[in-house]
Formats: structure tokens, C-alpha cells, sequence
């Protein structure tokens, strides 16, 4: 059930973002999620892909940084307090998250959420046992 997202780090320096969105792109390479984190000097671009491997070989010929992270996506309902029902099943449970993202798509009424979370196994086993909408590649894929 998980997902493989590519971590980037990148310089936080101009032009450097649309650097290696372009080197996605002229290798024919769809983002279907991103998320940016910056300190002072560098950032992380977190993104889902349409093709990790091929992503992660191109951006690293352009001597970029590429990381492999695995991560869990789920649905949750696209309305007020939609996350956080999700988020208390982590808490419920004693469960860190390290960090999250979302987006919506015209294809589907739920918000698409992206976690990280410290212990993996725990995560997609309380989700399941919640009966939570687990999200496979393939599903995003179809978004």
C-alpha cells in the first residue's frame, strides 16, 4: 500500500525549482504531487511521479540529490475537519507524523493526502484496521 515519493534537495537559490521541474518535463515525466520545504540555503522538493526510476536517474545526471522515501496516501473527505479525523487515528494510536501534503483532483470527491510518518508498519496497520481509503500508486495514477 505504500508509495515511493522522490525526495530532491535543492540549492534555495533562483531558477533552481524550475531547474528540475524541466528535467522532468523534457523527459516526459508527470508530477502528480509536490511539496517544498526551505530553510536559508537548501530545500527538499517532495514530489510523486509518474516514473520514479527514470525521474530519479534523469535528475541525478543534472547532479541533483534524489532520495526514495516510502510514504502512505490516503482519501479523506473533502471538508472541514476531513484531515483531522485522519490525523487523530495517528494520535490515537501514539503515532508521529513526520510531515504531510495534500491535494484534490477533479476525478474523485476526497482531498488526497500524502504522510510520512516515523513508524510505517504501525501507520498502515491502524489505517487499515480503521478502514481507512488506503491509495495505491495505480490509484493516483488514474487521478
Amino acid at each position: 500500500m505504500s508509495v515511493k515519493q522522490l525526495s530532491v534537495f535543492i540549492e534555495n537559490k533562483e531558477g533552481r525549482i524550475k531547474n528540475a521541474v524541466n528535467v522532468l518535463s523534457n523527459a516526459g515525466i508527470n508530477i502528480r504531487a509536490l511539496s517544498i520545504a526551505d530553510s536559508a540555503k537548501y530545500g527538499i522538493l517532495r514530489l510523486i511521479v509518474s516514473d520514479n526510476e527514470k525521474a530519479k536517474e534523469v535528475l541525478e545526471k543534472e547532479h541533483f540529490i534524489v532520495k526514495e522515501n516510502e510514504v502512505i496516501i490516503i482519501g479523506v473527505k473533502d471538508e472541514p475537519n476531513g484531515l483531522n479525523s485522519a490525523l487523530e487515528l495517528f494520535e490515537d494510536e501514539g503515532i508521529n507524523v513526520e510531515y504531510i501534503y495534500a491535494f484534490v483532483s477533479s476525478k474523485t470527491d476526497e482531498a488526497i493526502v500524502v504522510i510520512k510518518i516515523e513508524d510505517y508498519e504501525s501507520g498502515l496497520a491502524t489505517l487499515k484496521e480503521k478502514d481507512a481509503n488506503l491509495l495505491t500508486k495505480k490509484d493516483i495514477d488514474a487521478l
